[in-house]
């Protein structure tokens, strides 16, 4: 018996639906083969900064952030919403939250794996970094910064792995397509699960021990990254609510991402009966919702400086207002944030098409929102600055830092890639579960 009526959808037809994209065919291997020599041209740039120095990328004495710790902030915000959907949500038992659960997990392992590696993409002597852990002092918010990332991925890692050990059972004994070299990597990964209750017990206590222990790692990841920023005297940086106003921000950059991934999945896999109108209309709430408190935290970073409006923050304001920086300063405000949120109270914006639309917009927004943190704050230095060079004070990214920047995404699409390709990218055994199927036979 594999199901309980004949309304119900049965156990091979599940397992059919969410695991049909498992193989290798001609599409995978053109966009793998395309991401591999985009990834060669970008590390190619890499080794001439190596050779030639920081200069090439813009980076000079006064501006000594540029895209690079953009790009640093961004994919760190991106990765905390595994523990937005499977931490906060999933722990409160909404039951919506399942198809999604796994796409937000490979999001948050894709982007916390790669944003270790970003970093070093900022360092004059990458050689060095191992000195962090060696010689690292408790009192610097780099090292924690590098353990809380850390310790992030890995507790990520693991919520995306123990759900999948049924799913790699159940496809391993009952998928005879599956290819021929996947077969013995399935059997391992599975453990020799058997669905018994010890095994399940376990699991779920493994799990709920994970996504209780997730949301303070995730908490921290974005707070000391914020620290890193805060710890600072310089104008636009000096803030007491810049870990809640990343936190937040990060939020509505994974909100997006696990939006555009969904209609992505929906379209490309054939998921529309298992990734539905309400989960978009549902997550679209979300992002309405982790905007406006977004929006919030905006209001607070310009408003108290701005009504106080010491020397060093007039100079500042002046330029996102008004100034050089003000047209992508209002394009991210308006665009990015306040028309969206307004899009999003009307249900036909909530719709797979639109709300898929507005996410890449938001996506997109909040990645210049991250350059806006970082770049001008640096061009407004407290000491004079006298005898140097124009392109010492005013930064421009150029085609060796851009390059450069683009590799860190080009990770992500591949990991992404790989982990969604050869596994399911909904739970099979816990959809199976919720459609009424109590017994699955894995002898």
């Amino acid at each position: 018996m594999t199901t309980m009526n004949d309304n119900k959808p049965t156990l091979e037809k599940i397992t059919a639906d969410l695991t049909h994209h498992i193989r290798v065919n001609k599409g995978f291997l053109l966009w793998m083969g395309f991401l591999t020599l985009s990834l060669l041209g970008c590390l190619y740039a890499y080794t001439i900064q190596l050779q030639t120095g920081l200069g090439v990328a813009g980076i000079r004495d006064y501006v000594t952030w540029g895209m690079y710790l953009a790009n640093f902030v961004f994919f760190v915000a991106s990765s905390l919403i595994g523990m937005l959907i499977s931490g906060v949500l999933g722990l409160i038992g909404f039951k919506w939250v399942t198809p999604i659960t796994r796409i937000a997990e490979t999001i948050a392992v894709a982007f916390a794996a790669v944003a270790g590696l970003v970093i070093i993409s900022d360092m004059g002597r990458p050689e060095r970094l191992a000195y962090v852990f060696l010689y690292g002092r408790p009192q610097s918010p780099i090292l924690w910064d590098v353990t809380v990332i850390t310790t992030y991925f890995v507790l990520s890692l693991l919520l995306l792995f123990l759900p999948m050990i049924a799913d790699m059972a159940i496809i391993h004994r009952r998928v005879a397509s599956l290819p021929s070299w996947l077969k013995p990597v399935y059997r391992v990964l599975s453990l020799n699960f058997t669905d018994s209750p010890e095994q399940n017990k376990i699991i779920h206590r493994a799990i709920r021990i994970l996504l209780i222990l997730l949301i303070p790692a995730a908490l921290s990841i974005h707070t000391v990254t914020s620290w890193l920023f805060a710890v600072t005297s310089r104008a636009g940086w000096d803030s007491t609510v810049f870990g809640p106003y990343f936190v937040s921000g990060a939020f509505v950059a994974g909100s997006a991402a696990v939006i555009i991934l969904m209609y992505f999945f929906r379209q490309n896999y054939r998921l529309k009966d298992y990734l539905t109108d309400l989960h978009f209309n549902n997550m679209g709430k979300v992002l309405a919702l982790v905007s406006l408190v977004y929006l919030y935290f905006n209001l607070n970073e310009f408003l108290v400086p701005g009504y106080k409006l010491k020397r060093a923050d007039a100079i500042h304001l002046d330029e996102l207002f008004a100034g050089k920086d003000a047209l992508l300063f209002w394009a991210v405000q308006l665009g990015g944030l306040i028309l969206p949120i307004l899009f999003m109270l009307f249900r036909r914006f909530r719709k797979p098409l639109p709300i898929m639309l507005i996410s890449i917009v938001v996506l997109v927004a909040a990645w210049f929102k991250r350059y806006i943190i970082v770049i001008p704050t640096q061009e407004h230095p407290f000491l004079p600055i006298q005898h140097v060079p124009d392109n010492f004070v005013h930064y421009s990214p150029t085609l060796i830092e851009t390059l450069i920047s683009i590799a860190p995404f080009i990770l992500v699409l591949m990991i992404i890639t790989l982990i969604s390709k050869f596994f399911p990218v909904i739970p099979l055994h816990e959809t199976a579960r919720e459609k009424g199927i109590e017994h699955i036979p894995f002898e």
